[in-house]
């Protein structure tokens, strides 16, 4: 599924306009996203969260030549699927 058929099914689902639901669909991005830029996390509970990582600095090999490269720290956005997520599958 890609945005414009999630688009399509909220608005399927909530009977309201395609551009209504890609309005909403980029307002909960925004919030999200600010939230996680703000080193905040984003629960919904029964589906998942939403928060920031540190992966911290590593050596790492270059499967081509051999070579050790040094990866730096960074922050990363990860998804946690919470209990009712899961236990659809």
């Amino acid at each position: 599924m890609n945005r414009k058929d999630l688009v399509d099914a909220i608005a399927s689902k909530t009977k309201k306009s395609r551009k209504e639901s890609d309005q909403f669909l980029n307002a909960f991005l925004t919030a999200v996203k600010g939230e996680l830029k703000k080193g905040g996390q984003v629960n919904l509970v029964g589906f998942g969260s939403f928060k920031v990582v540190h992966r911290p600095a590593r050596m790492a090999r270059n499967p081509r030549t051999g070579a050790q490269i040094k990866i730096p720290a960074r922050k990363a956005p990860v998804f946690r699927a919470g209990k009712g997520l899961k236990d659809m599958f």
